[in-house]
């Protein structure tokens, strides 16, 4: 989210945050990070080695949606983890693009991309969206051929995991809380007094800091897939 900073000049500061979902199926708010004005692959390599310093030895997959040169370093850092776009984005940056009118139209022929039963599938369904829309609406077209190898990993998985990872709604709407709080005071005097209002914000959400406000719905079933999927990576100790 952008921030207005008066550091000598007010001018407009990202800042990010990262959720993850733990074993139990608690999110928690695992960092806020003040991009530097030119975030790249430098940049996210710094975000992902410093939570693998505070003790994330292994992440199964990184959701996230169009941040540049950060799915280029994952694999630098957890080599085992998989980059997956956010899916409801993709499919409202489409609707973006494309006239109110034909919105019903491409609700129906949408959805058997998301919805396919293999990868495979998939890319025929997107062939024929090609082939119907590409007149009139080349950039949708491009929007999902150039996110195409982010989109495609949750098509390889469980459907109970593909609900858990094809959304970054969670952080969506912590955002949404963000930016009230941003609203409300217009600007900071400084990078650090952002950072103290966003913190303070997240610690609102559960100020006994026991997660109970924050837990994955439908975790159970997600998890005994996750398990299957990955048994060889699941810590053979945890107590679920």
């Amino acid at each position: 989210m952008v921030v207005k900073v008066r550091d000598g000049q007010v001018s407009n500061r990202a800042f990010y945050v990262a959720i993850g979902v733990a074993l139990e199926g608690r999110k928690d708010v695992l960092g806020i990070w003040a991009g530097p004005g030119s975030e790249g692959a430098k940049f996210w390599l710094q975000v992902l080695q410093d939570l693998k310093n505070r003790g994330m030895k292994d992440v199964f997959f990184v959701v996230c949606d169009g941040l540049t040169g950060l799915p280029e370093v994952v694999a630098d850092v957890w080599p085992q983890a998989r980059v997956q776009t956010c899916v409801i984005h993709l499919i409202r940056n489409s609707f973006r693009i494309a006239s109110n009118r034909d919105w019903d139209a491409l609700k129906k022929d949408l959805k058997p991309i998301y919805a396919a039963a293999t990868v495979a599938a998939a890319e025929v369904a997107l062939d024929d969206l090609e082939e119907k829309w590409t007149g009139q609406y080349s950039a949708m077209i491009r929007l999902w051929r150039n996110a195409w190898e982010e989109f495609t990993p949750f098509l390889d998985y469980d459907p109970e995991m593909r609900r858990v990872l094809c959304s970054t709604n969670a952080i969506e709407s912590l955002n949404a809380r963000y930016r009230k709080a941003v609203r409300a005071r217009g600007h900071f005097p400084t990078e650090q007094a952002a950072v103290k209002c966003l913190y303070l914000v997240t610690r609102s959400l559960d100020p006994a800091g026991k997660g109970q406000a924050r837990w994955t719905m439908r975790w159970k079933p997600a998890l005994n897939a996750f398990a299957t999927t990955f048994g060889d990576r699941w810590p053979s100790a945890q107590k679920y």
